[in-house]
C-alpha cells in the first residue's frame, strides 16, 4: 500500500483480492507451502477481514509470512520521517502478534531502502522528498521500526522469524563513474547491514549528509539479523551509469552534482548482458552467511518472457544452492498481478497479470500458474517458449552502443509456431510480433499452404512439427463474399476445419479468428462469447460456420472473435484511410449508424499469443474497450493525430455503396476477460506509432519487460496482494 499525496493505493483492492477470500484456495491449489500476506498497518482495524484470511490459510496448511508495511509509511498520522514511526509500528506489530500468536514468519517493513528511495529521494510517494538526508532518515526510521517490531513480536512469539526483503540490484558504470557505482553497490546492502549491526561500509556517506554516529551506533547495540535474507530482484534492478551523454536521448540525462550521466537499464547497454540473479544470490550468501530466499520475481512483460524470467530465477536459485549457498525458496511474485506499476502507482490504471489474471469475472490461471504448480511439486517445468532466449539475452536488447563485446544469444532449440496466411495483414502482424517476442515461427503464405487442402495441411504439420498453429488465413472481403460465397466458405469454413482436424490428430494447439459480423445487431449491447450468432451476410455466415466447425473438430482450439482492425504497419485499413484523406485536406465520409469495436492489431496479436501460451480454448472476444460509430472512430483518430476532425462527414451506411448487410450494432464485450485496453489509449498509440513511421516504440516496464507503445522509463519493483514462496525443498524457514 503506497501513499501518493493523500491517496493510498491498495493492491488488494485494485486486484479485487479484498473481495475474494476464495483466492486463498486457488493459491493453495498451486502446491504452495508459504505465502507472503498483507496485514497492513494502514488497514487497521479490519480485524474481521484478517481473521478470515489468516484462519483460512491455517486451515489450508499454508504458512503465512505476515507483512505489516509495504511501500507505505503507516496511517495518516505518521510517515517515513516521523521520529515516532518505529515505536508506533512496534505497537501495531504487538497487537497483530497477540491476535495471531501462531504466526511465526514476519516482514514488518518490506524493502526499507527501496521505499526510502522512491519516497524521499525520487519523490514519487509520500512524503515526496527529493534529498539524500530524507532518504537516509527514512531508511534508518524503517529499519529501526523492523528491530522494535520484531522485539515486540518475539515477546509474544519467542520463535518468530524475520524474513527481511529489499531489492538487490547491481550498478555497472564507465570507469569515470566507478566511484558512483561503488557507492550504490555498497548502499544496496544497507537494510540488511543495519539489521546485522554492520553500517560501517558507507559511514562516510551517512556522516556527509548529516546523520550523527549515535544514530548509527544504535544498530550495533541492537542487532536484529534476519533469519532469511529476502532478495527482491528485477530486470531493471541492474543499472549502467554512463557519462557519454551524446549516446542517449536528453530526457535520460541526469547526474549526482559532481558528474552528469545517464542511469540506464544494464541490459540495454552491457554487451555481455546483465549479470542476472545467480551471482547476486551468491553475493548475498557470502556477505551474510544467512539463509537466502528470492522474495520477489516478477516480469511485467509478455507471457513467454514472464515464464523465461521465472525460469532464469529458479535456475539461479538452484545454481547458487549447488555452489553452497543456503537458498530456501523462490517467491512467485505476484500471484494476482500488479496494477498501476508502469507509473509507480502515480497515475493510470494499467494492469499486468501474474500467476492469475484478474480481468475476468474470476481470476484466470495463466501459464505462470502451470509453471508455479510444477515447480512447487516436481521442481521442474517445461514449455516450448522456454527453449528460446529471453529478450534480455538477445542482441536486439541493445538500444545504445554496447559497452564491451556483445555476447551471442543462446542458441534457440524451441519448436516453431506454424503461421498460415503470412502475407495478410494479420499474418504480417503475427510475424512482426513473434520476432519481437523471440517466438520462432514458420510463415506460410496461401501459395505455400492451401489450408482447405487436407494433403497440404498434413504435409505442412508433418514437415514443420510446430508446437502450435496460428491460422491467420481467410477470406476477408465482406462485400465481395456476396458475389462469391463458395470461395468465401472454402477459405473461412473448410480451411479452418481442415487445420483443426489435423491439429487435433497431433495434439497441437490451434488459434484461429472470427468476426463480430456473426451477429445481427439486434442486441444493442456489447456481444459476449455466449451470445448466439445470427449473421446477416455471406461473410458473417462463413465465419459463424467456421467457428462451429473448428470447435467440433478440435474442442481445445482457441477461436478469437474480433472487429475492425487498425494498426500502424498496414496502410490499408480504415484509420489510415481516414487520416490520409484529412491530411490531404479532403473530407472523409464514414457511417454514423454502424456501431463497432475497433481493434488495435498489436494489442490483438499480443493478447492472442498470451492466451495461446496459457493454453486457453473455446470462443474468446478480443477487442479494445469502447463502442463507437465508424464516423466517431475517424474523428478520434484525427484528434489523436492532431488533425481537424470536422473533416469527417457522418453519413448513413446505406449511402456508402456497401453490398453486404452489416449489423447496426456489433460491439464486442467479453464475459471471460477484457484483455485489451481502452480504444482511446490504443488510438493514441496508433497515432504516435504512425507518426514515427518506423513501427511501434518499445520500452521497458518497471520490471524490465518490453511493451508496445509504452514510454515509461522508471526503474524497479513489483507488488501485489500476495506472493508465494515456492520452496526448493521441504525444510522450514530459519
Amino acid at each position: 500500500m503506497a501513499r501518493v499525496g493523500n491517496e493510498y493505493t491498495d493492491q488488494t483492492e485494485r486486484t479485487g483480492h479484498d473481495r475474494r477470500p476464495e483466492d486463498l484456495d486457488r493459491f493453495a491449489a498451486l502446491g504452495l507451502r508459504a505465502l507472503r500476506y498483507p496485514v497492513l498497518w494502514e488497514r487497521e482495524p479490519q480485524w474481521e477481514w484478517v481473521d478470515e484470511r489468516l484462519g483460512r490459510l491455517r486451515e489450508l496448511g499454508v504458512r503465512p509470512i505476515v507483512g505489516l508495511v509495504h511501500h507505505g509509511g503507516g496511517p495518516p498520522d505518521t510517515s517515513l520521517l516521523d521520529p515516532q514511526l518505529p515505536e508506533k509500528l512496534a505497537a501495531y506489530a504487538r497487537r497483530v502478534a497477540e491476535r495471531y500468536p501462531w504466526v511465526e514468519d514476519w516482514t514488518p517493513v518490506n524493502e526499507p531502502l527501496t521505499t526510502a528511495r522512491f519516497s524521499c529521494l525520487y519523490g514519487f510517494w509520500y512524503p515526496h522528498r527529493r534529498d539524500a538526508l530524507s532518504l537516509a532518515q527514512a531508511l534508518l526510521n524503517q529499519v529501526r521500526a523492523v528491530v522494535l517490531s520484531m522485539r515486540a513480536i518475539r515477546e509474544v512469539v519467542p520463535g518468530a522469524r524475520l524474513i527481511q526483503t529489499d531489492d538487490l540490484g547491481k550498478t555497472h558504470s564507465t570507469p569515470l563513474l566507478g566511484y558512483q557505482a561503488e557507492h550504490e553497490n555498497e548502499r544496496r546492502w544497507s537494510t540488511w547491514d543495519l539489521l546485522c549491526g554492520r553500517w560501517r561500509g558507507i559511514e562516510d556517506w551517512f556522516r556527509y549528509i548529516g546523520i550523527e554516529e549515535p544514530e548509527l551506533s544504535w544498530f550495533e547495540e541492537n542487532p536484529c539479523p534476519p533469519d532469511v535474507v529476502g532478495v527482491n530482484h528485477y530486470l531493471s534492478s541492474e543499472r549502467f551509469l554512463d557519462h557519454r551523454l551524446e549516446r542517449y536521448p536528453e530526457r535520460l540525462h541526469g547526474g549526482n552534482g559532481r558528474d552528469r550521466y545517464v542511469d540506464e537499464l544494464a541490459a540495454r547497454v552491457l554487451g555481455a548482458g546483465p549479470d542476472g540473479p545467480a551471482p547476486l544470490l551468491l553475493e548475498a550468501w557470502e556477505r551474510y552467511r544467512l539463509p537466502v530466499a528470492v522474495t520477489e520475481a516478477h516480469n511485467g512483460c509478455t507471457r513467454e518472457e514472464q515464464l523465461r524470467w521465472l525460469d532464469e530465477v529458479w535456475r539461479a536459485a538452484l545454481a547458487a544452492r549447488a555452489a553452497g549457498a543456503d537458498v530456501r525458496a523462490v517467491t512467485v511474485w505476484s500471484l494476482l498481478g500488479a496494477a498501476g506499476w508502469s507509473s509507480l502507482l502515480t497515475a493510470g490504471d494499467d494492469y499486468e497479470p501474474g500467476v492469475f489474471d484478474v480481468r475476468g469475472p474470476q481470476p484466470r490461471p495463466t501459464a505462470l500458474a502451470q509453471m508455479t504448480r510444477a515447480l512447487a511439486t516436481d521442481g521442474t517445468y517445461d514449455h516450448p517458449v522456454l527453449h528460446a532466449p529471453a529478450w534480455w539475452r538477445r542482441p536486439e536488447r541493445l538500444w545504445y552502443p554496447p559497452e564491451g563485446p556483445v555476447a551471442p544469444a543462446p542458441r534457440a532449440s524451441a519448436p516453431p509456431l506454424l503461421l498460415t496466411g503470412a502475407a495478410g495483414t494479420l499474418g504480417r502482424a503475427f510475424a512482426r510480433l513473434c520476432d519481437l517476442r523471440g517466438l520462432p515461427y514458420v510463415p506460410l503464405t496461401r501459395a505455400e499452404l492451401d489450408v482447405a487442402d487436407a494433403a497440404d495441411a498434413h504435409a505442412a504439420l508433418a514437415g514443420v512439427r510446430p508446437w502450435a498453429v496460428v491460422n491467420a488465413a481467410g477470406y476477408v472481403r465482406v462485400d465481395e463474399a456476396e458475389r462469391e460465397p463458395e470461395r468465401c466458405r472454402r477459405e473461412n469454413v473448410e480451411g479452418p476445419s481442415v487445420l483443426a482436424r489435423e491439429c487435433a490428430a497431433r495434439g497441437v494447439p490451434l488459434v484461429t479468428f472470427s468476426s463480430d459480423l456473426v451477429f445481427d445487431g439486434a442486441k444493442a449491447l456489447p456481444y459476449v462469447e455466449s451470445d448466439e450468432g445470427a449473421p446477416l451476410s455471406a461473410y458473417g455466415a462463413s465465419k459463424h460456420d467456421g467457428e462451429r466447425a473448428v470447435l467440433e473438430e478440435h474442442p481445445s482450439a482457441l477461436v478469437v472473435r474480433t472487429s475492425a482492425f487498425f494498426g500502424p504497419w498496414d496502410e490499408w485499413n480504415f484509420a489510415h484511410a481516414a487520416l490520409r484523406e484529412l491530411e490531404a485536406g479532403r473530407p472523409f465520409a464514414a457511417a454514423d449508424d454502424l456501431v463497432v469495436s475497433p481493434t488495435y492489431v498489436p494489442d490483438l496479436v499480443n493478447a492472442a499469443l498470451d492466451l495461446l501460451i496459457d493454453g486457453e480454448c473455446g470462443l474468446w472476444h478480443l477487442a479494445n474497450g469502447g463502442a463507437t460509430t465508424w464516423a466517431s472512430f475517424a474523428r478520434m483518430a484525427a484528434d489523436a493525430a492532431g488533425l481537424d476532425g470536422a473533416g469527417v462527414e457522418g453519413v448513413p451506411a446505406a449511402t456508402l455503396g456497401l453490398v453486404a448487410r452489416r449489423p447496426s450494432y456489433s460491439a464486442l464485450g467479453s464475459e471471460r476477460g477484457a484483455l485489451l485496453g481502452s480504444l482511446e489509449a490504443a488510438v493514441a498509440r496508433f497515432a504516435g506509432e504512425r507518426a514515427a513511421r518506423d513501427g511501434p516504440t518499445f520500452s521497458h516496464t518497471r520490471s524490465g519487460g518490453m511493451r508496445v507503445g509504452w514510454t515509461i522509463e522508471k526503474q524497479k519493483v513489483g507488488s501485489g496482494a500476495a506472493a508465494a514462496p515456492v520452496h526448493l525443498d521441504a525444510r522450514p524457514w530459519g
